[in-house]
């Protein structure tokens, strides 16, 4: 069936030990040959992918190749600190940009190259948490394409995830800030649950994603169920989210989402393949058993079912996608 999305996943929701090996083992029991990495234990504990040593660094990269796996986009929380050096209330740490750029970017970099990746997923920075977040759009954009400029230098797309409580908190905000950056090395990645989780009804969702669109490079794929009596929320508290659910029964109408993207599919995955990268993403964040600010869990059950409602909400679309199957297995591809 073309066109064809390349199926993905953050495999840390899987495993509850989150262990390399067990990641990277569920991942091509479920038929995925890619997927993205952000916390992980090689050996010395449960760490984010960016604390990780080189020695642990390259046993993960080791133990990606004898599974056969690739990275399809490094999980970095490149973008989760506040804007200004304004206490709000929120525990986010505050990093003068200049320090910023030079160590936890550059180690970004780094980690990327070292696990062979072409995508890094980052995020819009926290503005003053009551301000208006239209206000700080020209210094966030600043600074994004500062990290867009490196990524480039390095080969990489820097992938900007739509995220409450950040500056670019919607499509309207992410399109913004993607125009005010105009790098081609930033993109942006549409995650609906981000977005439903808000308080935005089903037809807001698409609306949001239609403001975005044209900048969107790939996805993260969960689904928020919105109660009908849900206001909008100006402020979410992301550690107190509890109704994550599969992309084929939320509030974000993956259906509509995905009818629309297809057509888009032909153009975007020309562009990423003249930059090397093999195709467009659907990566699953399913968040299923919780999600909070820097991470979430699914078990290896929650990601399998998270999978399979992927796949059916792909085949009433008519978009293609491929999973390891038995003759492929024999020759061991």
């Amino acid at each position: 069936m073309d066109p064809k999305v390349i199926l993905t996943g953050f495999a840390d929701e899987g495993p509850p030990s989150k262990q390399a090996e067990a990641q990277l083992a569920m991942c091509r029991a479920l038929g995925l040959r890619y997927y993205s990495p952000r916390f992980v234990d090689c050996g010395s504990g449960v760490k984010n992918l960016m604390l990780l040593t080189d020695a642990e660094l390259a046993t993960l990269r080791a133990l990606q190749d004898s599974y056969e796996m690739q990275v399809s986009s490094i999980g970095s929380p490149i973008g989760k600190v506040k804007l200004l050096d304004v206490d709000d209330g929120t525990h986010n740490r505050y990093v003068p940009f200049e320090t910023y750029l030079e160590t936890d970017v550059a180690h970004m970099i780094k980690v990327a190259g070292v696990l062979g990746a072409k995508l890094v997923r980052g995020f819009s920075f926290y503005p003053p948490k009551t301000a208006d977040p239209w206000q700080h759009v020209e210094l966030a954009a600043q600074y994004l394409r500062a990290i867009a400029e490196r990524c480039d230098a390095a080969g990489l797309i820097f992938g900007l995830e739509v995220e409450a409580n950040l500056v670019g908190r919607n499509g309207e905000l992410e399109m913004a800030l993607c125009q005010a950056v105009d790098h081609p090395a930033l993109m942006l990645i549409f995650d609906g649950a981000n977005i439903a989780c808000q308080g935005y009804a089903t037809e807001a969702v698409y609306a949001q994603y239609e403001a975005m669109r044209e900048g969107i490079g790939w996805m993260h794929v969960k689904d928020y169920q919105r109660r009908d009596d849900e206001g909008f929320k100006d402020y979410v508290d992301e550690e107190m989210m509890l109704r994550f659910v599969p992309c084929d029964r939320g509030s974000s109408g993956y259906y509509g989402v995905f009818t629309d993207f297809k057509q888009r599919l032909p153009e975007l995955i020309a562009r990423h393949q003249a930059r090397g990268i093999p195709g467009v993403f659907l990566d699953l964040e399913p968040h299923l058993k919780g999600g909070g600010q820097f991470g979430g869990y699914s078990g290896p059950d929650g990601f399998g079912v998270a999978l399979r409602a992927l796949c059916r909400v792909l085949d009433a679309v008519g978009i293609g996608y491929d999973l390891t199957v038995y003759d492929q297995l024999k020759k061991g591809s």
